[in-house]
């Protein structure tokens, strides 16, 4: 494949950016790529996640003075951040604690930030004011799969909304 800047080199870079709820994927050239400011990766495809992350734990070297560093074991399960680093998960859900200025650069590094953006948990038993907004969502979920005409999935939708809605009877 060429590449789409220039149209001579192979394309060894595919750069895919979502704008505006838009995706765009580029397939750019070495040359192409370094005049944007994109760095090419000499990670191999089947890279494994464990050393993709001992990689990316090594190189943060900023936060290994806050928080005891990466050598302080979890209070709870006793992992310390090298053998996260090493096996790719963590021990359990206090780890999150322990690790957190670790873990909080190692998400800035891989997702561009440590905030989840996506949708919002809906507890099973929600107040009124929490089940209005899901009938809500769920009806438009519903007219949207009407419209896609996806008819099994908008009979999932109906009974779900029926049984959110107050009985009338």
């Amino acid at each position: 494949m060429l590449c789409d800047n220039c149209g001579s080199d192979e394309a060894a870079i595919h750069l895919t950016q979502i704008v505006d709820n838009e995706m765009r994927t580029l397939h750019l050239c070495d040359s192409c790529a370094a005049a944007k400011g994109v760095e090419g990766s000499s990670v191999p495809e089947n890279f494994p996640l464990a050393d993709f992350l001992a990689q990316m734990g090594g190189e943060s070297s900023p936060t290994r003075g806050s928080g005891g560093g990466p050598t302080a074991p979890c209070g709870f399960c006793g992992l310390t951040f090298k053998e996260f680093r090493e096996s790719g998960r963590v021990g359990c859900p206090h780890c999150w604690s322990a690790f957190e200025p670790q873990l909080r650069a190692l998400l800035r590094r891989i997702h561009g930030g440590t905030h989840h953006v996506g949708k919002v948990y809906l507890s099973p038993d929600p107040s009124v004011s929490e089940r209005e907004k899901r009938l809500e969502g769920l009806r438009k979920k519903l007219h949207r799969a009407v419209e896609l005409e996806d008819f099994e999935r908008a009979a999932e939708l109906r009974d779900q909304i029926r049984a959110l809605e107050p009985s009338s009877a």
